[in-house]
């Protein structure tokens, strides 16, 4: 009778064995997308990813394309690879695709060294970042139109005005 084997006998089942629990798994509804170890420092691109989440994948986009911020171009490509697992893995539609979830991570630092004055050298911190977005199919609700000030005056002088014709006739 052969006995389990342990992890301390057979490396390699230990490596099976971490490998089952890897990642975040995503609902049948959602989609996810990473991108790693990008050359924009992890405060810059939260600036924007703050700015985009919770959003529609499409108003995303369009926000996306006029920010002048290098990091808006990497959470642009990040997020049209989220649409694009999900209307073509997971068959989501692409006009209820909300983004539930955009995290930035710090990656790795390239440590630099910079010269200066009496032999002494300043180190230079170049930082990078992992995006991760993750959409879901949310569906739409439809907005109640919220009327101003002035129109919602008007309805009620228009609603009493027709009320007080029938009342007369």
């Amino acid at each position: 009778m052969a006995e389990p084997t342990v992890a301390s006998e057979n490396p390699k089942y230990h490596r099976e064995s971490r490998r089952q629990g890897r990642g975040r798994k995503v609902s049948d509804n959602q989609a996810q997308a990473v991108a790693k170890f990008l050359r924009v420092p992890p405060r810059k691109a939260r600036f924007v990813i703050d700015e985009v989440r919770g959003l529609y994948v499409q108003e995303a986009l369009a926000f996306l394309n006029f920010i002048p911020n290098r990091a808006a171009d990497h959470i642009g490509k990040v997020v049209t690879s989220a649409a694009s697992n999900g209307v073509n893995n997971h068959n989501l539609r692409l006009t209820n695709l909300k983004i539930v979830e955009a995290r930035v991570d710090e990656g790795p630092r390239m440590k630099r060294m910079q010269p200066r004055a009496q032999g002494r050298a300043y180190a230079i911190l170049k930082r990078t970042c992992h995006i991760t977005i993750t959409v879901e199919d949310v569906p739409r609700a439809a907005k109640p139109r919220k009327l101003g000030a002035r129109a919602a005056a008007a309805r009620a002088a228009r609603v009493t005005a027709a009320t007080a014709t029938e009342n007369n006739d």
